[in-house]
């Protein structure tokens, strides 16, 4: 395993919720990173954002990782979730914060309004 390989995995297993995206999550460089920010940031889940701009090796040994070739890329415990589409269909179908709470991440119930 290479020295990419070896810091993405201490990411993904160091961290309950790891998203590498372009940019931050402060700052997507991208729609597709400013959407899973903002599916998390209004589920309320605390995550660590990864921004693969900053590092090409990171950037092309995350696709190796995970056999997945487009950012972003969301992990919880360890485990990947998948890209924009699937957690995007996954939040839309309320399978997001179940999995998140089987998990034993606390998320924030959106308000019914």
């Amino acid at each position: 395993m290479t020295d990419v390989q070896e810091q993405i995995k201490k990411e993904v297993t160091g961290n309950d919720v790891v998203l590498f995206m372009k940019g931050t999550p402060d700052f997507p460089m991208c729609g597709f990173s400013g959407q899973v920010v903002q599916i998390l940031d209004h589920l309320g889940i605390s995550y660590k954002g990864i921004n693969v701009l900053e590092d090409e090796g990171i950037r092309q040994g995350i696709k190796d990782f995970a056999n997945w070739p487009t950012i972003p890329q969301l992990y919880v415990k360890g485990e990947f979730v998948g890209g924009c589409d699937i957690v995007r269909e996954m939040f839309q179908a309320g399978e997001l914060a179940s999995h998140f709470a089987d998990n034993g991440i606390a998320a924030q119930q959106p308000s019914k309004g």
